[in-house]
């Protein structure tokens, strides 16, 4: 092998890896944001565990963050929760950090 294949490799490994962690780190986030938002709605238990992977189950609907934002938002509209959407978005960036600091001490 030559030094580039050698770098080529390296390259798709870390790229490989670096999906994974944005995969399992965007899935927790869901289920952290869901439990968030759970808490808000009023639920606890398994309503609160069941709210959560509606969350995770509503991030299959498009590319991108767009349709939990949509989710949680809508439930908050509905519910009469007040939460603006600055918040509601700054609340998602704050858990995928938690989510990657997280995922990142398991090892």
């Amino acid at each position: 092998m030559t030094t580039f294949d050698n770098r080529k490799d390296a390259y798709e490994t870390k790229f490989a890896r670096d999906e994974e962690l944005r995969f399992k780190a965007t899935a927790r986030r869901n289920r952290l944001l869901g439990l968030w938002a759970a808490e808000k709605l009023g639920k606890t238990g398994e309503d609160a565990q069941a709210y959560a992977r509606e969350v995770i189950r509503a991030d299959v609907a498009e590319p991108g963050d767009h349709d939990v934002f949509r989710k949680v938002r809508a439930d908050f509209d509905a519910a009469g929760v007040a939460c603006s959407d600055h918040q509601l978005r700054r609340t998602m960036d704050e858990l995928l950090g938690t989510a990657v600091e997280q995922i990142e001490a398991e090892g």
